[in-house]
């Protein structure tokens, strides 16, 4: 699908001059805990949202983890062959996910990594990329997306979700325009309550 499809078909299309740095909103680490509450499962079942995309034996990447409410099934999903790597710019977020995980048994799948504002800091490639509600926080988009698609592998694919609080749909068309300037085509728009939703993937 073009982007002149996609907007065509889901979102307006945004001026040139709207382009540029989103507003830095990094969430505190201690909102965390409100982020993995049993409630969120109702309306975010990670499962389903994952599941589609995420196979036993693949390398994911998640970006801004927090504390782990996708990282957690992620790790179950790829199996004993497969690997989640999570990169955050907050070790305290860190720090709560690995002892969650250890709870869970699937800490040894894991590979969490502090990461700087402006570098994700993983050069290995990966099979799927999780944006998820992160993107309205990175200082420079459009670097994050030439990141995060000079990793991905031959067909790799990038679930891109903001929350609908924060992001406009108008903004998140903007990161939208970023994300095919780097390299990526939409490949579906699943529906994620509360989230603007998009799947990518590396051309």
């Amino acid at each position: 699908m073009s982007r002149n499809e996609l907007r065509s078909r889901n979102l307006p299309g945004v001026d040139c001059e709207q382009r540029g740095k989103m507003a830095q909103r990094v969430c505190p680490w201690w909102v965390g805990y409100l982020l993995i509450s049993p409630l969120r499962r109702w309306f975010q079942n990670p499962e389903k949202i994952l599941g589609p995309h995420i196979r036993e034996g693949m390398t994911v990447l998640e970006i801004g983890p927090g504390m782990g409410f996708f990282t957690i099934p992620a790790a179950v999903l790829v199996g004993a062959r497969g690997r989640v790597i999570t990169v955050d710019v907050q070790e305290k977020m860190l720090n709560v996910l690995m002892r969650r995980a250890k709870k869970y048994g699937v800490a040894e799948r894991i590979d969490a990594r502090v990461c700087a504002p402006d570098d994700i800091g993983v050069t290995e490639p990966v099979d799927v990329c999780l944006a998820i509600n992160v993107a309205h926080e990175a200082p420079d988009v459009p670097a994050l997306f030439s990141q995060i698609r000079s990793i991905l592998k031959p067909g790799g694919k990038m679930l891109l979700v903001e929350p609908t609080h924060h992001v406009s749909e108008a903004d998140f068309q903007v990161t939208l325009d970023q994300a095919l300037e780097a390299g990526f085509e939409v490949a579906g728009t699943p529906t994620i309550s509360g989230r603007r939703s998009v799947l990518l993937v590396a051309v």
